[in-house]
């Protein structure tokens, strides 16, 4: 989730207008971005950015800058009867884990929430995600996944568009902790989003990604590695889920996860939901089934999402069905 001061609120009602399911009491982003460019005359293409404008979000994104990010609230849901229709199905399908092995001690298991001490491939390949929302600077979590392009990263939709707007000064900083980037900052060339969270920010769907540019001459899944993804996989999955929660108790600056096994929501979408007290900041964190605690990798099975505001503790994640995978192929050939 993504905690936030109510200033950066957007309201609820504003919510319900993009078609979000439902009315939302605390919206939140942890939003990612797009910067647009375009030939000279010719419209902007929305989640794209020109190489100048990397390079300005290079710059822009001091230490002094991440420290002061605001992490947005985790997409905030309250009670309602309005269903949208289920996540579209396909054949399962797997891309198995470019990242090197690691020794990881063992952990528990299942756990709401607390520090990742153990290791592995798994503390390369995420990360924070900074952005600008709206005039302000933010930050979200995200993942570096094996790919044709060896430069994609998975993370929530509305960590890369919100009410309408893509977000600007999108970079990724994998492997984040206590202030340091110990693989550097990779800024996005493109981000982009499941075609209904896209249109309308339907929740069922709240999946986005980046194509990062090359950083010093190096792909990004060259130097951090990459984890695998499983698609239409099914429900009630033991997983393991990541983020960078920056809203008390935390304070963005340590790698937590939760683990358990999911369970199917039944409220308001068809999203997994798992036993979790992260917070603002953590949106866009990995969701692994498979995962090995020796080795720190695993499957990407989905994102963290949103909560129930009636349901603090728990942490709801999109089903990776036919859209989530098609993204997946639109990034990864981009």
């Amino acid at each position: 989730m993504i905690g936030r001061p109510r200033s950066l609120r957007p309201s609820g009602a504003a919510f319900v207008r993009r078609g979000v399911l439902g009315a939302l009491a605390g919206v939140a982003a942890l939003l990612a971005t797009g910067v647009s460019a375009a030939p000279a005359g010719a419209a902007p293409e929305p989640g794209v950015a020109a190489p100048s404008a990397q390079q300005r979000a290079l710059a822009f994104w001091t230490p002094e800058r991440m420290r002061a990010a605001t992490p947005l609230d985790v997409l905030t849901v309250d009670r309602s009867q309005v269903r949208t229709a289920a996540p579209r199905k396909g054949k399962a399908a797997v891309v198995a884990p470019s990242a090197p092995a690691s020794a990881v001690g063992p952990l528990a298991f299942p756990h709401g929430g607390g520090p990742w001490s153990g290791g592995g491939a798994v503390t390369r390949t995420a990360g924070r995600v900074f952005f600008t929302y709206q005039g302000r600077t933010a930050s979200c979590s995200g993942n570096a996944v094996t790919s044709a392009n060896k430069s994609t990263v998975l993370t929530a939709g509305h960590c890369v568009k919100m009410q309408g707007s893509w977000h600007t000064n999108w970079v990724f900083v994998p492997g984040y902790h206590d202030g340091q980037r110990p693989y550097g900052t990779w800024a996005a060339a493109r981000t982009l989003a499941t075609p209904q969270w896209t249109a309308s920010e339907d929740i069922n769907y709240d999946i986005g990604a980046a194509v990062v540019a090359p950083l010093d001459g190096q792909r990004l899944t060259d130097v951090v590695g990459g984890q695998g993804l499983a698609f239409n996989t099914g429900y009630n999955e033991a997983m393991y889920s990541f983020g960078f929660p920056a809203a008390a108790p935390y304070d963005g600056e340590k790698f937590i996860y939760c683990s358990g096994t999911t369970f199917r929501d039944f409220l308001l979408s068809g999203d997994h939901g798992l036993t979790c007290n992260m917070t603002g900041g953590s949106s866009g964190g990995p969701w692994f089934t498979q995962f090995s605690e020796a080795t720190g990798t695993g499957l990407q099975s989905s994102v963290n999402s949103f909560k129930y505001n009636f349901l603090p503790n728990a942490m709801y994640g999109p089903y990776f069905g036919a859209d989530a995978q098609n993204l997946y192929q639109s990034a990864q050939s981009s």
